[in-house]
């Protein structure tokens, strides 16, 4: 996608040829700056503190950790090390996991003198993958716009999206918001709904930024929203991303996209879930009791940063001293409430059958 008309991918190697370059995440949407990895350890940090976030960028970066890794000790004790650094990062995002099971594959079958470049090249292979599939996604999920631009009889199609499921959150294109761009260049008439996303504030700070930077109509509003703006008749359908969908169509996403659901199951607006297919997990089957739920620090709960009116950034708290804070980052959202799931080879059910006429072979 494109930042001020040059476009970029939220990954990829810098001009030495071996160190990665990211779009630290942490810094917007006051601040578009470059961050460089030249380790796995830096590579672990970028995904645990969160400079990269989103299920499918989680798993490019370790792949690049891996690349890194192999670069520095290509033996396996060391591969095997830097991988088990990685997987301990965030326990949620399925593309992790993954990633690092890929990568390790690849490595096992060469000898430690081929396994950097061949871990480069696979990684490289996996971001043009991710890339590809989202692409994808944005074609069969632009169907259910154009489907709903009809039945709005030429009015504004209005999309609720929660968190940041764009291109920020993959290497290129995004899940959720891919649909959005592709029927926003069909120009098909639209307006993007967008969760804050608490406590983060992802969609407020990353949704928005990239909507803006493309030029989509949208409108930020407190997570809270939803259910009033569904029912008045202000939302057509939502779209969301996923960290983890299980066997069975069960979604884990960002904290508060099961409210989102509920909301929209309550007042009839469909409820559609975008996914490339490495973020099924087809180990398990329910996603309530089985997905861990990733539990980060109090602080980004208790705490706000933002930019003040004469141009600094700072962070002030904005709780009680002495409250204790919980910080729940996901929920699950059963399949019975979602209407459909957008994959790179198309729509389907949210269950096993659905999933399974898509991907037989899994």
């Amino acid at each position: 996608m494109k930042i001020d008309g040059r476009p970029y991918r939220t990954i990829w190697l810098a001009d030495d040829g071996w160190s990665v370059e990211i779009i630290d995440q942490t810094r917007l949407p006051h601040d578009f700056a470059i961050a460089r990895l030249t380790t796995v350890e830096e590579a672990a940090h970028a995904i645990r503190a969160m400079l990269v976030r989103g299920a499918p960028l989680i798993g490019a970066t370790a792949a690049y950790g891996m690349a890194l890794a192999a670069r520095e000790a290509p033996d396996d004790q060391s591969l095997s090390r830097a991988s088990d650094r990685l997987l301990a990062t965030r326990p949620t995002a399925v593309n992790l996991r993954w990633a690092l099971e890929r990568m390790r594959r690849r490595l096992a079958e060469l000898a430690p003198a081929d396994r950097a470049v061949a871990a480069y090249a696979e990684a490289a292979a996996l971001c043009d993958e991710d890339a590809a599939f989202n692409e994808s996604i944005g074609t069969h999920g632009a169907d259910l716009i154009r489907q709903a631009a009809r039945k709005a009889g030429g009015r504004v199609v209005n999309v609720l999206t929660h968190c940041n499921a764009g291109w920020l959150a993959t290497v290129d294109w995004g899940t959720a918001l891919s649909p959005i761009y592709k029927a926003f260049e069909e120009g098909i008439r639209l307006h993007v709904w967008v969760d804050e996303t608490r406590p983060r504030n992802q969609g407020a700070s990353l949704t928005a930024w990239e909507l803006n930077h493309h030029g989509v109509p949208h409108t930020v509003v407190v997570d809270n929203v939803g259910g009033h703006l569904m029912q008045h008749g202000m939302v057509d359908l939502c779209i969301t991303g996923t960290d983890r969908t299980t066997a069975s169509g069960d979604v884990c996403n960002k904290i508060g996209t099961y409210l989102k659901a509920l909301a929209a199951h309550d007042n009839g607006v469909p409820f559609y879930v975008a996914l490339p297919s490495p973020t099924i997990d087809w180990t398990i089957d329910d996603g309530v009791r089985q997905i861990p739920i990733e539990q980060r620090e109090g602080s980004e709960v208790s705490a706000l940063t933002g930019r003040t009116a004469d141009g600094r950034i700072e962070t002030v708290t904005i709780t009680p001293e002495g409250s204790p804070v919980a910080n729940y980052a996901f929920d699950v959202t059963p399949a019975r409430l979602v209407t459909g799931l957008i994959t790179e080879r198309g729509v389907c059910p949210a269950s096993r059958e659905g999933l399974l006429s898509l991907f037989p072979a899994s």
